[in-house]
């Protein structure tokens, strides 16, 4: 073993999942040290990088990014861009509409009117057939205009999330965003629920035990003279380690919480626009109705541009709502070139393919490593549980972090999730092949091998 690989042994967790450890900076390059200098300075401390030794990116292309030298980096990682580093489709789409106009929503316009229906057509059920779109720059502000609607609809406060919950960072939503650490206060009417671990719960009483957690939770907010304005959930669960199945858990949690009064909103901002591979939506493996749907990220493939899809009802006494850049013209341009190229690329059917054998391949290794305790995922979204042992399934952090520094160190770019950081979280873009899934377990076996 290399001393490079004895140094990353041991992961640095600190209030970013695989993030950079400022105060350990002496392996780096003198050019490195002196730009994170820098960046400190103008950017200040708040922002951070990821990786023991940070990647300096100058360009990206398809699934690969690239540093100023032009070495090439399997990202595995990035699902902003799902359909890769500078899309052609997208750029021109972007390029084309910014030629033509750039300009707010208070214009009549029928390519704004045109993609809301699109999107709104792409729902099951009362969404599919009545509802209405409300578009944002960001999942940030998506997200905290839905619980803005929810608790003005319901005229209640109270919110329930699953413990690790992220659900973006504008003063509301970091509130009911658990996972951003000690240092972000909770709403006071915020509410936790255990995330259904499918790898330490029977998968016949995850369903029941939740709807159960969230029914406690109601009564404490009802108990302190409160009432359930929503529900907010990731179907995949992705900041809390990534589960996938069983798929008949948030149903039961919906109904609950509607007995309640109150909203089921489903947070499709990373599980959304084809990423589980069987559906456009991550909601709908689970066969739930939401009565609000937030979306985000992948929606423009790096151009900002966000949506609340929900029932008009629920917004018929809301009152003015505008936004100066979410869905302007050129947003409105790329979000409409991403999805008409997801579907006629049929990226789901690769999603499902390419996902399979990332699947296939993990599992191989979790045969011949014991510290791989579980394998999860479906379409390109996949989980990978390091434990100590299998028996006591106690949380590694320290192997996950040094598998996702080693892979960094091999060029290919994955992350990390959980409370404990321990779920190695690979989410590459859409357009992966099969060549690109061998060489991304080809990278995590030899890492593995000389950890």
């Amino acid at each position: 073993m290399t001393q490079h690989s004895r140094s990353v042994s041991n992961g640095f967790r600190g209030d970013t999942v695989n993030g950079f450890n400022p105060k350990d900076a002496s392996h780096l390059s003198e050019h490195d040290r002196k730009h994170i200098e820098r960046r400190q300075r103008v950017l200040g401390p708040a922002y951070r990088l990821l990786y023991r030794c940070p990647v300096e990116i100058c360009r990206g292309k398809g699934v690969f990014l690239y540093d100023k030298q032009g070495n090439e980096y399997l990202d595995a990682y990035n699902n902003v861009a799902s359909l890769g580093h500078s899309h052609p489709r997208v750029v021109a789409a972007i390029h084309n509409q910014l030629e033509t106009l750039c300009t707010h929503t208070r214009y009549m316009q029928d390519q704004l009117v045109d993609f809301a229906e699109k999107l709104v057509g792409t729902f099951d059920g009362e969404l599919g057939k009545k509802g209405c779109a409300m578009f944002t720059c960001t999942g940030s502000e998506a997200n905290d205009l839905a619980l803005r609607v929810a608790r003005f609809f319901t005229g209640n406060s109270g919110v329930i999330v699953t413990t690790e919950a992220y659900h973006g960072n504008s003063g509301a939503v970091a509130a009911i965003s658990p996972s951003l650490g000690e240092n972000s206060p909770l709403d006071p009417f915020l509410r936790l629920v255990p995330a259904p671990d499918s790898y330490r719960m029977p998968a016949a009483e995850i369903g029941r035990r939740m709807a159960e957690d969230v029914a406690l939770q109601i009564a404490d907010i009802e108990r302190h003279g409160g009432g359930l304005a929503a529900f907010i959930a990731d179907s995949v669960f992705s900041s809390d380690g990534l589960y996938f199945d069983p798929v008949n858990v948030l149903a039961p949690v919906a109904d609950v919480v509607r007995q309640a009064g109150g909203l089921f909103i489903a947070d499709e901002v990373q599980s959304g626009f084809g990423r589980t591979g069987t559906h456009l939506w991550g909601h709908v493996r689970h066969k739930v109705q939401p009565d609000i749907v937030t979306m985000g990220k992948p929606m423009g493939n790096g151009y900002p541009v966000a949506a609340v899809v929900l029932r008009p009802e629920l917004v018929t006494e809301f009152g003015r709502y505008f936004n100066t850049f979410g869905g302007n013209s050129v947003a409105i341009a790329a979000a409409r070139t991403v999805l008409e190229t997801i579907c006629e690329e049929n990226l789901m059917a690769n999603a499902v393919t390419v996902g399979g054998q990332i699947l296939d391949g993990l599992e191989g290794l979790q045969k011949r490593y014991e510290c791989v305790g579980d394998v999860r995922g479906t379409g390109l979204y996949v989980g990978v549980e390091l434990v100590k042992d299998r028996c006591s399934k106690v949380p590694d952090m320290d192997r996950a972090l040094a598998i996702v520094n080693g892979l960094r160190d091999r060029r290919i770019l994955i992350s990390a999730t959980a409370a404990d950081a321990h779920v190695l979280k690979i989410r590459p873009p859409l357009i992966f092949t099969s060549e690109h899934a061998a060489r991304l377990i080809e990278g995590i076996e030899q890492t593995l091998r000389s950890l």
